[in-house]
């Protein structure tokens, strides 16, 4: 399968077959995120899909599920997304689950017709990336949507019956808005009421605007201590929350997993550990995005 650029992906779709549809991300200007830059959006010609869905049809017989790459496919009109999803029904009739990223601005572009329909069609799981419930940390990242909005469109795929996981980002608000950041983001997540909660820690990503800001002084990466801090109040936040908790992503110094409310406890008692000194945090050589 032809791919362009490097592949990026949720890791839970680490054994999906990667069907690239867009090239890049029409926003592209988070400060955070060096995934796209220097890349061109554009959307795959039904040619260059042909083949990647014909080559899997051939070769991916044992995979069961599909993850629309790059980072904006949702950008597409509810009507060629329906084409897509009824074209890979087709060519792969064993797939069970298919994925896409999705940004707020782009569900908030789909009705809640479109959104069933296209649940109807195979599109049972969204990843979106919240990044930080902090308003002022949007706008700072240049995330290009608001609280607000982050709320309507997580509420609007519930509502399609979509499988939703938010991503969060640890040290988003810097040192000196770590606690807001940490505690607006945990009640905001509580409700969008996610299926799947997925915490990262903050890396900083060279040639991004973040990085310079690091690099000047302007913004002060949190400590370590500080980042359990922070994912103590959003899991204190997430209390009464049906959802996955993830936070064993490979940037995180602690890598937790649980399901709540059942697991709350038990998380918590495992960061508190953290903190005390009696659980090791993973090194920062083994850290990875």
């Amino acid at each position: 399968m032809e791919y362009e650029g490097t592949p990026i992906r949720p890791p839970s779709e680490a054994d999906s077959i990667i069907l690239q549809v867009t090239v890049g991300c029409s926003h592209n200007r988070c400060a955070f995120c060096g995934a796209y830059r220097g890349v061109r959006f554009r959307i795959k010609s039904a040619a260059e899909i042909d083949r990647d869905l014909a080559f899997a049809a051939r070769h991916c017989r044992q995979i069961k599920r599909v993850f629309l790459a790059d980072g904006d496919v949702l950008s597409l009109s509810t009507r060629r997304l329906a084409e897509l999803l009824r074209q890979i029904r087709r060519a792969l009739p064993w797939v069970r689950r298919i994925s896409a990223y999705g940004n707020a601005k782009n569900l908030r572009h789909k009705s809640a017709a479109e959104l069933e329909q296209l649940k109807k069609l195979g599109l049972t799981r969204i990843y979106m990336g919240l990044e930080s419930g902090d308003e002022h940390v949007l706008c700072q990242m240049n995330k290009g949507a608001g609280t607000a909005a982050m709320l309507a469109s997580a509420q609007a795929a519930r509502q399609a019956g979509i499988f939703l996981s938010v991503t969060a980002l640890l040290g988003l608000g810097g040192v000196e808005g770590s606690r807001q950041h940490a505690e607006k983001t945990g009640e905001l997540l509580a409700a969008m009421r996610p299926n799947q909660v997925a915490l990262l820690a903050l890396m900083p990503v060279p040639g991004t605007e973040l990085a310079g800001w690091i690099e000047s002084g302007r913004f002060r990466l949190p400590s370590p201590s500080a980042l359990l801090d922070e994912m103590a109040l959003i899991l204190e936040r997430l209390k009464g929350s049906q959802c996955q908790f993830h936070a064993n992503h490979a940037s995180n110094y602690l890598p937790l997993a649980g399901r709540l409310p059942r697991d709350h406890a038990c998380l918590s008692r495992a960061i508190a550990a953290a903190r005390a000194g009696r659980l090791p945090l993973r090194p920062e050589r083994a850290r990875f995005l």
